[in-house]
């Protein structure tokens, strides 16, 4: 059996309610108010991909990757127009603490949380390449998308020291 290796946080590009699709594409998923749902695949089902039965969330990363999302940015076009399901900073928040939880649970190191998005610079040839999750946060918005992931790094180490 594979290893967990690393986190890739997502914004799901929906509304703040998870999707029939959102539940087989992630592992787990952050909605507006802070709430986590699980979805239909446990972290566990993606140590080894080979199956089939696994939360299909990175293209290309899917083996050893849990796959986390804060639900909303549907209609997301840039910094000034994220769309009518902004993410809340207590969503942000929820999802990092997760983060930081997972990483205690399964022994992954702090460095392996990763977006999407730097997934996808990381991998230009997977089909990961391009994607736009996560590059804003709305609560934090002097956050530039090059420095998103260190941000959010950051409170994931933040809420491990507490």
């Amino acid at each position: 059996m594979g290893k967990l290796n690393k986190i890739v946080l997502h914004w799901s590009a929906g509304t703040y309610l998870p999707s029939a699709e959102d539940y087989l594409h992630y592992n787990f998923m952050v909605g507006k108010d802070g709430k986590v749902f699980k979805g239909k695949y446990s972290p566990s089902d993606n140590a080894t991909c080979s199956d089939g039965k696994y939360a299909h969330h990175t293209g290309g990363g899917n083996t050893g990757a849990i796959g986390v999302a804060l639900l909303g940015m549907f209609g997301f076009k840039n910094f000034r127009d994220t769309g009518k399901y902004p993410l809340t900073r207590k969503q942000c928040e929820a999802a990092f603490y997760t983060a930081c939880v997972l990483c205690k649970k399964y022994g992954i190191s702090l460095c392996s949380v990763i977006t999407h998005y730097e997934f996808g610079l990381l991998n230009p040839g997977s089909g990961s390449a391009g994607k736009i999750d996560i590059v804003y946060l709305p609560p934090y918005p002097t956050v530039k998308a090059n420095e998103v992931g260190n941000f959010i790094r950051s409170k994931v180490k933040w809420y491990s020291e507490r």
